[in-house]
């Protein structure tokens, strides 16, 4: 059922390109996975992520599991049904957001949150960001609600830790990790034999902070447990980029070639090149959308803020060429005007735009890794592409 086909390797990278198939669908690799956080991409209908082409979407299970909460998904005949999805889907564990709340200084001044979280080796206590309500999630209890979700990709329950961990506390909270990942795929595996019609494929998680040979031994852990597919977490979230392809180069080599492999949270245009050079199958992440929400976007020569006076009066799309339906139904100007008065139609169509150009940018990396081209696309791509500050 969760067959990984790889289709062309690169001869001189660790790029390639692929198939995974799922329950819902087909899936080809590399892919950028949007992320619809409460069961919505934010601003775009289901017709909208249809006609962008994208082939896999993403639920978070902690904001889900809050409200509406999964019971009531469940009864509603599953995330797929409930939100009127036919393609693939993937729900996170929850264990991202947990500790990242955690982390919110602006959060947790308003709620002191962060001192009532709490982990042990079961699981984790903490209060819902919604209202305050204490709630303990464990390793079982995560893969139960993700069970009830239906998504045809679930993540196991991990912990990740905070970028400037010591390497004492990335060492205790990848034990933890590997812990708790024998315990979901015990449950699921029992959860799966009980409701054979449900197909779900676990992936386990790899972390180990920024350390090579914490990072290498998480990375072998996970992979010895033979799941569906392999995920990178815990980076991306401020160790720096270098860093980050550092550890994306540690890791790749101690992961099997036959399965795919997914860094998780990782969605800028730079980000998604260099990691597919080094290996990586699948990419989520919120970029795309909130940046949106911000008003800025991207073109290839870089990112730029719609906001800024220099397009007052630019009658040009938000790029020149591009099909996505607001470039080609709307100017520059227009959507300024649109971002500053906060009209929702302006939200989308920035939204439109951006994860167009992600989707747009995965397909090119697909076309040029099977005539071979992949390194020179890169390059040029990169050399024209300069972020700018927005």
């Amino acid at each position: 059922m969760f067959e990984f086909k790889i289709k062309k390797s690169a001869k001189d990278s660790l790029a390639r390109t692929g198939v995974f198939n799922t329950p819902h669908g087909k899936i080809k690799t590399p892919v950028f996975m949007p992320v619809g956080t409460k069961a919505t991409v934010k601003t775009l209908s289901q017709k909208d992520l249809e006609k962008l082409d994208a082939e896999i979407i993403l639920a978070n299970t902690y904001h889900l599991f809050l409200r509406p909460g999964e019971a009531l998904i469940k009864k509603m005949g599953g995330l797929h049904k409930w939100m009127n999805w036919n393609g693939p889907m993937l729900t996170d564990s929850g264990g991202y957001q947990v500790f990242s709340l955690a982390q919110n200084k602006e959060f947790s001044k308003n709620t002191n949150f962060k001192t009532t979280v709490k982990i042990d080796q079961n699981g984790v206590k903490f209060k819902s960001h919604l209202d305050g309500s204490n709630h303990y999630i464990t390793p079982e209890k995560a893969i139960q609600i993700q069970h009830d979700l239906g998504a045809d990709i679930i993540m196991a329950f991990d912990e990740c830790a905070p970028a400037d961990s010591s390497k004492e506390y990335f060492k205790k909270a990848m034990g933890i990790t590997h812990s708790w990942l024998s315990r979901c795929k015990k449950e699921h595996e029992k959860l799966s034999k009980k409701h054979p019609a449900s197909k779900q494929a676990l992936f386990g998680i790899v972390q180990g902070g920024t350390y090579k040979d914490l990072r290498i031994e998480s990375a072998k852990f996970v992979n010895e447990q033979n799941l569906p597919g392999n995920a990178i977490g815990g980076l991306a979230i401020g160790e720096g980029k270098k860093t980050m392809y550092k550890m994306v180069e540690n890791v790749i080599p101690h992961l099997d070639l036959n399965r795919p492999r997914y860094l998780m949270g990782v969605g800028t245009p730079e980000d998604l090149l260099e990691c597919v050079d080094r290996g990586v199958d699948m990419f989520d992440c919120v970029h795309p959308t909130r940046m949106s929400r911000h008003g800025a976007f991207f073109t290839k020569t870089g990112r730029f803020n719609i906001k800024n006076e220099q397009f007052k009066f630019d009658k040009n799309p938000l790029e020149k060429g591009c099909d996505c339906e607001t470039c080609k139904n709307h100017s520059r100007s227009y959507l300024r005007h649109l971002i500053f008065e906060n009209e929702i139609s302006g939200l989308r169509l920035m939204t439109i735009h951006n994860v167009h150009f992600l989707l747009n940018l995965m397909n090119e990396i697909r076309v040029n890794l099977e005539q071979n081209t992949f390194k020179k696309f890169k390059n040029n791509f990169l050399k024209k592409f300069k972020h700018k500050d927005d």
